[in-house]
């Protein structure tokens, strides 16, 4: 069994709501299980700033399948979900990036292990933080990433 992080985001439609869903559909898949979810925070538009605001969270996946295996299952969540790619960093109803995968690093055309911008995303760090505060990315913990991050309009979302 191998431990994963993910982040999830949304700024279309019911932010929230999509977010749960996508949770949902990943841990209907035989071999994933959920094993911690961060809470929802609403964050400020990253990459291009024109556009709505996000709701952002982190989980812990619990899983059997190999990182290119998980890797296609967010993005076929992606899918079903309505995510259409038209523009980097454009709006998207759901975006689910994996994060790591035990500790390994790895880079193939597909994926790369760590996410090579995991740490100097604040929307990805606090709520990876609030999950998984020690955990090792490079030589510091994603606490100690978080710090030195710029955190501005990231907010913590009542449940």
């Amino acid at each position: 069994m191998a431990e994963a992080y993910i982040c999830l985001g949304s700024n279309l439609g019911n932010k929230r709501a999509t977010i749960a869903r996508a949770l949902q559909m990943l841990t209907e898949t035989p071999g994933v299980t959920l094993a911690a979810r961060s809470a929802d925070y609403r964050t400020p538009p990253w990459g291009k700033l024109d556009q709505d605001w996000f709701v952002n969270a982190c989980a812990r996946i619990d899983t059997t399948l190999a990182p290119d295996a998980l890797l296609a299952l967010c993005l076929a969540v992606e899918r079903q979900l309505g995510r259409e790619r038209r523009e980097r960093w454009g709006p998207r109803v759901i975006d689910i990036d994996l994060l790591t995968y035990d500790d390994r690093t790895m880079t193939t055309e597909c994926l790369t292990l760590p996410h090579p911008r995991l740490t100097s995303r604040a929307f990805v760090l606090a709520p990876l933080a609030e999950i998984a505060p020690q955990l090792t990315i490079g030589d510091r913990s994603v606490t100690d990433w978080l710090a030195d991050a710029d955190a501005t309009g990231i907010e913590r979302m009542a449940p």
